[in-house]
């Protein structure tokens, strides 16, 4: 599995900092070791020129050695190579083994390795097979001939060998120290653009879509000589915009919610005026021609529509304005039983199916409110289904909290109303059927009611089964 690179800014600046070091040791190793090379390369040349081929020459005359010809070891390192050439042919080859020479014997490659050496001189470097490594340079004797002599290149080898990995130690010791330290040092440098992202994680987990929000303060170290710090004070102008933002949309909420309180309140009045003068004159025991007592009776039902629109635009302000509910016993096994047969009466046509625990289950709340927001449900289920539609009221526990499920057989929601469905004025008459009557409030007064009691509602619909869950806390 291959490894990613670090992601995060810290990983990266870490990171390129190690990466940067280690090719700046990787140089620096690469360049003194070849320098010390050349330098100890360049020492041997010296030598090899000091010697003056003594040892080469003295081999010229090694078949018959005497007290003037033989062999001349004086002065020469031990491991000295030298070899004549005559006629482009290796004659003779020794080494100077413990301050003695010794015949050697070469191998054809070594041979032809030796005959290829130029007569220049300078020093050359090649292998041979019973020594190793040698630096050798070939001068013209006085026979017409070719003396070669050679030192030992394991020396040099050596010598930079120790050089390399004395540099592995401490390249590598200095790219540990510096990684620890530099990761260090970057997070301490990157502490306030971790500031920033905090700061930014506990905006972004506010709920900003409504209601009164206190956004938290501005951020401190905005030097503006700094990235860090021109990022931190773009954040708190930013944040200082959407906290105008927001306390200018709850202001519009206010004075909203505020006017369709005092409007419905003031609607109320003559709403209630109007249903009594159209109760009255149908009313009247003499004769009234029969458009007018249609339009009387339709004055009559709009009026009574009118003033549920009324109270409920009022119930929904005064949830929405935080009204504080009632907190008493309620027995909600009664109150869904009580609604059920309400609903049985509104919708004789609908199958109306229970499924309660054997034992009643209370709760705390505002009984009225809750009594409202089940009737609402099971109306909401009567009014948008088709007659003998089955709908099924289930009441379920577990240790924290009661679950009520509202479920049916209709036609079910479409999948693009799902998600508004609690809405106010949301309705979907394309795909289920509407009597008259309704305000288009049900679902919303539904979803503030159980959300004031501290409770989730949720829907789940597909053809032929839509569901309707409240939950709330036991």
């Amino acid at each position: 599995m291959t490894r990613l690179p670090p992601r995060t800014l810290r990983g990266q600046l870490t990171a390129g900092l190690v990466t940067l070091l280690a090719l700046a040791c990787l140089a620096v190793g690469i360049t003194t070791a070849l320098a010390l090379r050349g330098f100890l390369m360049g020492r041997l040349d010296e030598q090899l020129a000091a010697s003056g081929g003594r040892f080469a020459a003295s081999l010229e005359h090694e078949a018959q050695p005497d007290a003037d010809n033989r062999p001349d070891t004086r002065g020469q390192a031990e491991s000295t190579f030298g070899a004549r050439l005559l006629n482009g042919s290796v004659t003779q080859a020794a080494v100077v083994d413990d301050t003695t020479d010794r015949p050697l014997q070469l191998t054809p490659g070594d041979r032809r390795a030796l005959v290829a050496i130029p007569v220049d001189g300078q020093g050359h470097s090649i292998r041979i097979s019973a020594l190793g490594a040698y630096r050798v340079s070939a001068v013209r004797g006085d026979d017409q001939d070719t003396l070669i002599t050679g030192l030992p290149l394991h020396p040099v080898e050596e010598t930079v060998h120790r050089l390399e990995a004395v540099e592995a130690v401490l390249f590598g010791a200095a790219l540990v120290v510096t990684g620890i330290a530099g990761a260090l040092w970057v997070r301490i440098s990157l502490r306030p653009l971790q500031r920033v992202t905090a700061r930014a994680a506990e905006v972004a987990g506010l709920p900003l879509a409504s209601g009164e929000v206190a956004m938290p303060g501005p951020l401190p170290d905005t030097d503006s000589r700094t990235e860090v710090g021109q990022v931190g004070t773009a954040l708190n102008h930013m944040l200082g915009h959407i906290e105008n933002a927001l306390i200018r949309r709850q202001a519009g909420e206010e004075r909203l919610r505020q006017f369709a309180a005092d409007a419905s309140h003031e609607l109320r009045t003559p709403v209630a005026n109007i249903r009594g003068h159209a109760e009255l004159a149908l009313r009247h025991h003499g004769p009234v021609p029969g458009e007018v007592r249609h339009a009387l009776e339709r004055i009559d039902g709009e009026s009574q529509r009118m003033t549920r629109l009324v109270d409920d635009l009022l119930l929904l302000a005064r949830l929405d304005a935080g009204r504080p509910l009632e907190h008493e016993p309620v027995d909600l096994t009664l109150l869904i039983l009580n609604a059920t047969d309400d609903a049985r009466a509104a919708g004789p046509d609908h199958r109306w199916l229970l499924d309660l625990p054997d034992n009643p289950v209370t709760l705390t709340g505002d009984a009225h409110r809750l009594q409202q927001a089940i009737g609402n449900l099971l109306a909401n289920a009567r009014t948008h289904t088709p007659p003998g539609t089955e709908v099924t009221i289930a009441l379920t526990t577990d240790q924290n909290s009661v679950s009520v499920s509202v479920s049916d057989n209709g036609p079910g929601i479409p999948e693009e109303l799902q998600q508004e469905v609690f809405g106010r004025f949301v309705r979907a008459d394309h795909a289920r059927s509407r009597s008259a009557g309704s305000t288009g409030l049900g679902l919303a007064i539904v979803h503030a009611v159980i959300t004031a009691h501290g409770g989730t509602i949720t829907v789940t619909s597909s053809p032929e089964h839509t569901a309707f869950r409240l939950t709330l806390p036991d």
